[in-house]
This record gives structure tokens, C-alpha cells and sequence, in this order.
């Protein structure tokens, strides 16, 4: 699974109502949201061409006043593939011939260019159509960011970054970012879920984060407040993860191989415990010193 789809998978498992919502409000009033439940990753090896793939997102439910089980697949795609369609196909097909139950497939496409994606496979004959697939899409480029600032769904917060908006509108495009989390008033862990996601796909220069800062500063005095805790707080976060791996790579480098639980360890120091053992790593003799140390 790539990085791409990780970030994505864990987004939507987070807020999966609320992507339904957004995005495909007939779903949301057709199936029962509250009693969801997040599959195992399905693994799919294509023997003709020598692929393997994981299903992105299976999450089990069932439809409002109706008995028996549905499955909804959610794919998201980074990049233009030819045979996408067809994928999508095959992975109905081989889910429905282990669950035997209704299937709705999902494809959320989110690459930077706007690009006309088929929502079917068909398959068929001069004198006969023999499959007419379909499934729902969703080509993130050909949605207007502005659309959306003013809901307080926090998946539309988060994919304003990957919407269609033009190279001058960045910074105007964070700041709205930035309001709608202020306004949303979530907890610490959420806020820092969406803000990462943001800033992997929308990250500012130098430049623009100074036409942010004085955005900012042209907004009531409360609001700014909290939208640059928020700034600091990711910025923070940031400097700590870089610090976290830098050590992390030193301890390899000096000792081999580490435990996982020393290195998740060091990867949860606060910035201050980081820079101790920053100044300390050279005089520790061996992993058991580090696991003292920590």
C-alpha cells in the first residue's frame, strides 16, 4: 500500500459518514451509518499480469429497513491507469465470489489534472451486451474548493487540497482550510489527522506562508488566535517527527537493527527528550544503554 493510499484509508475510515455525506448524499440516506464496520484488507493477485493489490477501503453495513449484509469498496486513485475500470471489475467480481452479498463500489480519483474517467466496464458482442458494469465516482479535481468552505465536514476540509483550484488561489485556500477547522472545534488527534492530510497535498512556500501569516492577521482577534495554535501545533509536530527520524536513523546506523518498541519509544519523546538524547547517543555502549537512556 502506498503512502497516498494510506493517508486516504485512514481519512475515510476516520470520517466515513461524513465522506458519504458530502459526497454522495443518496448513499447517506440509503444505508444504515451506525452500525459500520471496517473489513480486513482484501489481497487480489493478478496471475496474468504478475500484479498484486489491496482493496483500499471494505467497510460492511446494510441498508436502511432491509435485512442482510452490504459491502461498500472505496478505491481512491492517484494517477491516470488505463484499465482502471476493469480493476474496479475484478475486484467486484472476486469480492462478491467471497461474500456473495451487494456490492457498492466506490472510485475516488484524485490526481492533480482534471481527467475524464469511465464510471462502467462493459463487455459485449455485435448481437449481444453481455456486462454492464458501473460504479459511483468521484474526480476530486472537478470540484470547486470554494463549494465547500462553508460546510463543516471535515473530509471536505481536508480534500480542499486535492479540489480544483487555480496556483493564486493557495494561500486563500489554506486559510479557508484553517477556518473551517477552527469553526469544526474537533478534538486534537482529528485536527491533526486533517491537517497532515492538508499539508501533504497543499503545502505553502516560504513566500505564502508570510501571505498566510498576514491573512491572518487582518482576521478578529479570537479567530486568528486559533488558527495559528493550530499552525504551531502541526509545525511543532513536524520539527519533532523530523527530529524522531533523524535519531532513529542514528541508533540503526550505530547498533544495527533495533527493537520496534525502542523505536517507537524515541518517536514519542517529546522535543525535549529528543535533544537529550540527541546530546547523549554518542556515549551509549548498546540498545540496552538506549532503553535505559529512554
Amino acid at each position: 500500500m502506498t503512502y497516498h493510499d494510506r493517508l486516504f484509508k485512514e481519512l475515510l475510515e476516520t470520517f466515513f459518514s461524513e465522506f458519504v455525506e458530502i459526497f454522495f448524499p443518496q448513499v447517506y440516506e440509503a444505508i444504515d451509518l451506525e452500525h459500520i464496520q471496517f473489513l480486513k484488507q482484501e489481497f487480489f493477485t493478478d496471475v496474468t499480469r504478475g500484479d498484486k493489490h489491496l482493496v483500499d477501503l471494505l467497510v460492511q453495513t446494510r441498508l436502511k429497513e432491509e435485512p442482510g449484509i452490504i459491502l461498500v469498496h472505496v478505491e481512491s486513485q492517484a494517477s491516470v491507469e488505463r484499465d482502471f475500470a476493469e480493476r474496479m471489475f475484478v475486484y467486484f467480481s472476486r469480492l462478491y465470489q467471497k461474500h456473495r452479498c451487494r456490492i457498492l463500489p466506490i472510485a475516488v480519483f484524485s490526481y492533480p489534472q482534471k481527467h475524464d474517467e469511465p464510471e462502467y466496464f462493459k463487455l459485449e458482442f455485435p448481437f449481444m451486451q453481455v456486462l454492464d458494469f458501473r460504479f459511483l465516482i468521484l474526480e476530486l479535481r472537478k470540484h470547486n474548493w470554494r463549494n465547500y468552505i462553508r460546510s463543516n465536514n471535515p473530509v471536505a476540509a481536508a480534500l480542499l487540497s486535492k479540489m480544483g483550484y487555480q496556483k493564486k488561489e493557495r494561500v486563500q485556500v489554506k486559510l479557508e482550510f484553517l477556518r473551517m477547522l477552527v469553526r469544526m472545534e474537533l478534538d486534537p488527534a482529528r485536527t491533526t489527522l486533517l491537517t497532515g492530510f492538508f499539508e501533504t497535498y497543499l503545502k505553502l512556500n516560504e513566500e505564502e506562508e508570510k501571505q498566510l501569516e498576514a491573512e491572518i492577521g487582518k482576521i478578529d482577534t479570537k479567530e486568528a488566535k486559533r488558527m495559528m495554535d493550530i499552525t504551531t501545533s502541526w509545525e511543532r509536530k513536524g520539527r519533532a517527527e523530523g527530529q524522531a527520524n533523524i535519531l532513529v536513523r542514528l541508533l540503526k546506523k550505530k547498533f544495527g537493527n533495533m527493537p520496534v518498541e525502542v523505536e517507537d519509544k524515541v518517536r514519542n519523546l517529546s522535543v525535549e527528550k529528543q535533544q537529550e538524547l540527541a546530546e547523549a547517543i554518542f556515549d551509549l555502549k548498546s540498545i540496552d544503554e538506549v532503553e535505559a537512556f529512554l
